[in-house]
């Protein structure tokens, strides 16, 4: 899938989320929004970045950036994830991945010498208008808030 680059509009989505609620990116225009795709909710890796984002949410909020995560999980899953770690803002359920294959956060992956199509842990960021102002594709889960926090001039 071709990935977003700064200037282009980001496509716009209305996906189920935790909270039984219904999220489109259209609900936040007039704001930035950080969407941020990882592979599997209550994994180590997807624990870590999640919990970094709600560590420091209110930095974020404070700079005027929401924060939504995407993952192909099920909504009741997300659930028990948001629950079990605290979180505070919205996950949302791309469970035939439509979403992040708009946004070229799914494609090919390579793990210990195997070949698949999976989800590629990325971050879009989306300006109050609705066009991208920064696309970061294989991201680390750690240390990548903090890297996004920099690259916002937000550190």
């Amino acid at each position: 899938m071709p990935r977003l680059s700064p200037g282009e509009t980001a496509p716009d989505f209305t996906l189920p989320a935790t909270g039984s609620a219904t999220v489109s990116l259209s609900d936040f225009r007039g704001r930035s929004t950080i969407v941020y795709f990882y592979p599997a909710a209550a994994t180590p890796g997807c624990t870590t970045q999640a919990c970094d984002f709600r560590d420091n949410l209110n930095k974020f909020q404070d700079a005027g950036y929401a924060v939504v995560g995407i993952s192909p999980d099920s909504v009741p899953k997300l659930e028990k994830f948001a629950e079990a770690e605290h979180l505070t803002f919205p996950l949302l359920s791309d469970p035939d991945h439509a979403v992040a294959e708009a946004y070229g956060a799914w494609g090919e992956k390579k793990n210990y010498g195997k070949t698949y199509e999976g989800l590629i842990r990325s971050t879009v960021v989306v300006d109050p208008e609705g066009a991208v102002s920064l696309a970061q594709y294989n991201v680390k889960a750690t240390g990548h808030v903090a890297k996004l926090e920099r690259d916002l001039g937000l550190a």
